[in-house]
């Protein structure tokens, strides 16, 4: 999973870039384990995109005994990161163009426990993957604003808007992340309501700016949308647009179980002061879809 100091690193660096909806990123097949000795330094260079390859994030497939890869994800400060939805269907293609994986469901491993990854289509070098996401039962809603906390696999900051463009994401999502409210950092989604759809503008941590998409941004605010206007139990579908391009997300809804509901309360640290946590719902059968593309691959000479 890196970090290694028992290895040395070769002396170049064969390297694949995808993007999905405009989120981009650096893969590297560690099957052999021959890139584990990198360290954080090393990946935000070669995440610089004035000094280095350039991207929003790095990952490296691995093998793992139960399972056909396991994804190993860095934020483009060098540091491990949580899940990252549009990271998973990009190393889903890589997979498929690695030949480890087919058309048909398959499952990987990654930092938030095992996923489920589909290869819907391919035209050129453009694939339509879908991947399942992470069962929610909690979320944390603002007493007084439509801001709603979730955890989809990372955790975000979701805020409805008027108008999503006319927000300075840098600048207001600065501010939200680096809240003493939240000690560890946390992801900002402005969402803006476009009929039955939704527009979504994302500040990501680890990256410390906005992104052209944030896979697990869209989803938690797909779930903040579910809640908002209140949606049936049942099976949802809601269409998203992004700078970098559209993606979907859907899910079952029904209401929390017992075992939810009886869980004990998120502790002070994990909701903020005029955040109220709530148990009520159970979001599972969770999906995000949406097109990932191979862009290049290429050597580079490890000077570092």
């Amino acid at each position: 999973m890196g970090f290694s100091s028992t290895q040395s690193l070769p002396d170049h660096l064969h390297f694949y870039k995808y993007q999905g909806a405009g989120n981009d990123f650096i893969l590297l097949d560690n099957r052999n384990q021959e890139y584990s000795a990198l360290n954080y330094r090393q990946i935000a260079l070669l995440c610089d995109r004035r000094f280095g390859i350039g991207a929003d994030g790095f990952m490296m497939l691995e093998q793992h005994e139960n399972y056909p890869f396991c994804m190993s994800f860095f934020n483009s400060d060098g540091m491990p990161g949580s899940m990252c939805g549009n990271g998973g269907r990009c190393i889903c293609a890589f997979a498929k163009d690695l030949g480890i994986v087919g058309d048909t469901m398959f499952k990987f491993w990654s930092s938030d426990g095992e996923h489920e990854g589909t290869i819907l289509s391919k035209l050129g070098s453009q694939y339509l993957v879908r991947i399942k996401m992470r069962d929610v039962s909690m979320y944390a809603r603002h007493e007084e604003s439509d801001i709603y906390l979730i955890d989809s696999g990372s955790p975000h900051y979701v805020s409805f808007v008027h108008d999503c463009e006319t927000v300075d994401v840098t600048k207001e999502g600065k501010k939200v992340r680096f809240s003493k409210d939240f000690p560890h950092g946390i992801n900002v989604n402005f969402v803006e309501q476009q009929g039955s759809s939704l527009k979504v503008r994302t500040y990501e941590r680890g990256v410390e700016d906005e992104t052209f998409s944030c896979g697990t941004g869209v989803t938690a605010s797909s779930m903040a949308f579910a809640i908002k206007e209140d949606f049936g139990t049942g099976h949802h579908t809601v269409n998203l647009s992004t700078k970098g391009g559209n993606l979907q997300v859907d899910f079952l809804l029904n209401h929390a179980p017992a075992s939810v509901l009886n869980k004990p309360p998120m502790t002070e640290d994990s909701v903020p002061k005029h955040f109220k946590a709530l148990y009520n719902i159970l979001f599972s059968q969770v999906h995000l879809e949406g097109l990932a593309t191979f862009v290049f691959e290429g050597d580079i000479r490890i000077s570092f």
